[in-house]
């Protein structure tokens, strides 16, 4: 490999939101590297990468049609691969073997950088975009086929109806970036007619998703709803005092937004 010629990518992804995130992330922790294709499923990541042979694939595990890990199969051995997935039950064993890596949603800058770290030395190890070495191409193809093993069993996996998988990161787009919001750090929401106001501990942001829509994803056991407009995260609450005509205000600890409790949900504080 010359070492004086810019190292190539490809990022797969369907959400157009976290294909920009990741590549905004990757020009902060590894600059000489070019993405050069962007792709919106693995049918169109398969086309892209016989044109332009890039060195390194960020795959996406699930993608309509063409899947993260059928597209992968297609380009094992004539790149480096990296899956990035939403489910930490899918980043399996065998990719620690040194043939594939994964990146979880959203993406920590740590392990993105142990992940850049990686991706150089294998770079510096061997020539063009051939991976080559009967060992790491057997690695290679048990992650392929232990990935695969493990998305089969997803259904098997999933979670009861009785034990929901909660809402944990919320996306907003600030200007020109996307926020990744954890969720727990969520102060209150407030909605208007077309969007949601999020406050959270280090700012605010708007998001398209109603209050009704959101309040089914939330963990009700930190999150209430307490006006047809906005919901609460029980532990930002100092105190509450209550109002004419069966209402109330809820006062929050260290910030100067006063809630409005509406009748219908004065019932969740009358313990208060």
């Amino acid at each position: 490999m010359n070492l004086n010629v810019a190292p190539t990518a490809l990022i797969a992804d369907d959400e157009p939101l976290l294909r920009d995130s990741l590549e905004r992330a990757l020009a902060q922790v590894w600059p000489e590297l070019r993405v050069v294709a962007r792709a919106r499923n693995g049918r169109e990541a398969v086309e892209l990468f016989e044109q332009l042979q890039p060195q390194i694939v960020f795959l996406d595990v699930h993608m309509p049609g063409l899947s993260g890990v059928e597209a992968a199969r297609q380009l094992a051995r004539r790149a480096q691969l990296v899956f990035v997935t939403a489910y930490e039950q899918y980043a399996v064993q065998a990719f620690e073997q040194g043939a594939l890596d994964y990146l979880v949603k959203p993406v920590e800058p740590a392990r993105l950088q142990d992940t850049v770290q990686r991706l150089q030395e294998r770079l510096a190890r061997h020539s063009g975009n051939t991976l080559g070495g009967a060992a790491l191409e057997a690695a290679m193809e048990a992650a392929l086929a232990q990935l695969d093993q493990r998305l089969r069993m997803v259904p098997a996996a999933a979670p009861p109806p009785s034990q929901p998988a909660y809402l944990q990161w919320l996306r907003a787009s600030v200007g020109s970036t996307l926020k990744l919001i954890p969720v727990d750090q969520v102060i209150f929401m407030r909605s208007d007619e077309k969007y949601t106001l999020v406050v959270w501990q280090e700012g605010e942001a708007l998001i398209r998703t109603p209050i009704r829509e959101l309040i089914e994803q939330l963990d009700p056991q930190t999150f209430a709803q307490v006006h047809r407009s906005v919901v609460v995260n029980l532990h930002a609450i100092s105190h509450v005092t209550r109002g004419p005509n069966e209402t109330a205000d809820l006062h929050l600890r260290g910030r100067p937004e006063i809630l409005p409790v509406s009748r219908s949900y004065l019932h969740l504080f009358r313990q208060m």
